[in-house]
């Protein structure tokens, strides 16, 4: 019995010698088989295009087959969470939002079942998606200084949609209406499909939603494209300004991105790695060029960098929500 401790000692050990040995070897091999991307929402939505642009250049660089996977609902959470408790060995990746990864934690709080900022570690920054400030054509303003000026001299009057509480797209409303001092009604709706098609019936009188959603009803002359929510003018759409050209919204900006998560204890030389292949894709001009068509704008960020971004975006993220009181229900 008086052995036992010394044994104990030397079994703990070897086997955390083990333990150090075993990722080393695996991040040597790194990859020996196949990658899944899961992407927390439908086909066809843009963290699903965004995940399914990547798989063939990641393949190409990783040299083993990239699979998307579409894990849905509870606003991208189950999908982040599928990751977030998924084995840290560099096989699961998320195509993360800014909701599921900067915001749902300031909204649902203790209702989430894991912790974006411990559980969820970024590997990079794929694309950031500006929103476009649409206007109903019947709308009583043309420009951001007019809906401003409309909005200071009619409190309460002016409705816009978004697709859903709490998103980025409401989000950009409510930043808006705090900066410049208005008050305009949030009406939201379950997606971005109808969120744009009543600013074209003209039910709503604006609204904030990707480009992809809207280019068709832009393009026909049914929506007026009023401005975008990044600072940069959109490649697609160069005679469209940014809100903050507008001299007293000058230091606004609210868009959304996507990007590439692992587990929390992945290691680092393998998000490197990662990294370092989606950098290395994004810098190719025909993949760029399939991002741009639907509205992404290609910006990879090393592991480093993402991080103190997505920390930075959910203190925004969270600020907004406070001021602007939003919550959510269930």
């Amino acid at each position: 019995m008086t052995l036992s401790y010394p044994i104990t000692r030397r079994g703990l050990a070897a086997g955390a010698a083990l333990a150090l040995a075993r990722p080393a070897l695996a991040q040597g091999d790194y990859p020996s088989r196949p990658i899944r991307i899961i992407a927390p929402y439908a086909a066809g939505g843009g963290q699903d295009i965004t995940a399914r642009l990547l798989a063939d250049p990641l393949r190409l660089a990783l040299g083993q087959p990239v699979v998307v996977e579409n894990r849905t609902g509870a606003s991208g959470m189950i999908g982040a969470q599928a990751v977030a408790t998924a084995a840290p060995d560099g096989y699961t990746f998320l195509l993360g939002g800014a909701g599921e990864t900067a915001v749902n934690h300031h909204l649902y709080r203790e209702k989430m079942s894991y912790d974006p900022m411990r559980d969820l570690k970024p590997v990079s920054l794929v694309v950031k998606v500006p929103n476009i400030l649409m206007g109903s054509m019947t709308a009583p303003f043309r420009t951001v200084a007019e809906l401003v000026e409309y909005a200071r001299a009619n409190p309460g009057k002016l409705s816009y949609s978004s697709s859903g509480i709490g998103n980025p797209q409401h989000l950009a409303g409510e930043l808006f209406n705090s900066m410049a001092g208005i008050q305009t009604v949030h009406v939201p709706y379950r997606g971005s499909g109808p969120a744009v098609t009543d600013i074209a019936a003209g039910r709503v009188q604006f609204g904030y939603n990707s480009l992809a959603s809207g280019l068709s009803l832009i393009r026909d002359g049914r929506i007026r494209a009023v401005a975008v929510t990044s600072r940069e003018r959109l490649p697609q759409m160069p005679d469209v300004p940014s809100v903050s050209e507008y001299p007293p919204l000058a230091n606004y900006e609210l868009i959304n991105w996507f990007g590439l998560f692992a587990p929390g204890g992945t290691p680092d030389p393998i998000a490197q790695r990662v990294y370092e292949a989606i950098a290395t894709a994004l810098r190719e001009p025909e993949l760029r060029g399939k991002f741009e068509t639907q509205g992404l704008l290609p910006q990879p960020m090393s592991p480093a960098e993402y991080r103190g971004f997505v920390t930075g975006e959910s203190e925004k993220f969270g600020r907004i929500v406070r001021d602007a009181n939003v919550t959510v229900d269930g």
